[in-house]
């Protein structure tokens, strides 16, 4: 899922309104930040096929129980929640922090094959929406509007910067996301992982476009 997660950390500004949506969108995105990372010290492993009748069938997760399974997902929950809490003292910041972390895994093993381990080594499980192209773009595509629109309630701009930075971050995740549908297969494990990074903006950008923005209230 490409777009459902940074939907997820949108909404959850309703929930935890002191929290910078940079740092929910980061929660949200956490697994797929550290993945490039153990790609590219050989931690982990994807394979690269085709394009099929399904553009999110390219990637083969042959093996990523770091960032993946279901047990380090809660490990890596628990961390981002207790070092969110440390430094702020908010404890529903934190809870949510650690809850969007979790909310990873979940959304993945509804779109995922059963490439998604329970622990290191253990069973891999996943429901596979990805096998419906129509259906992932349906599902995710709601989810966004969803989160958008939450977060367009609970927040306005304070000046242009802060319209035109919020905006400007929802298309170009829109645009990456058509990209990533009808593109082309990337060429290279190592390209791949080196794009794949670039996810870290996301949080970068959002935490920016939230200090531009205040309670709509």
């Amino acid at each position: 899922m490409f777009i459902g997660h940074p939907a997820v950390g949108f909404a959850s500004k309703r929930a935890a309104p002191a929290t910078n949506v940079g740092l929910l969108l980061g929660a949200a995105w956490l697994l797929d930040l550290l993945w490039p990372i153990f790609l590219l010290l050989g931690i982990e492993h994807v394979e690269i096929g085709p394009r099929g009748e399904s553009p999110f069938l390219t990637l083969v997760f042959t093996d990523y129980p770091w960032s993946h399974s279901l047990l380090m997902t809660l490990v890596w929950s628990v961390l981002a929640g207790l070092a969110y809490w440390i430094v702020t003292r908010y404890a529903t910041g934190a809870i949510f922090i650690g809850l969007l972390v979790a909310s990873h895994w979940v959304l993945d093993f509804i779109t995922h094959r059963p490439d998604l381990p329970l622990w290191p080594g253990g069973p891999k499980v996943g429901l596979g929406l990805w096998s419906s192209a129509a259906g992932t773009i349906v599902v995710e595509s709601a989810l966004f509007i969803i989160g958008v629109a939450i977060y367009v309630r609970m927040t306005r701009s304070r000046d242009r910067i802060g319209s035109i930075g919020f905006w400007g971050l929802i298309v170009f995740l829109i645009v990456a996301y058509i990209a990533s549908v009808m593109g082309p297969p990337p060429p290279n494990v190592q390209s791949l992982a080196i794009v794949a990074l670039a996810g870290f903006l996301l949080p970068l950008w959002g935490w920016w476009v939230d200090r531009r923005r205040v309670p709509a209230a």
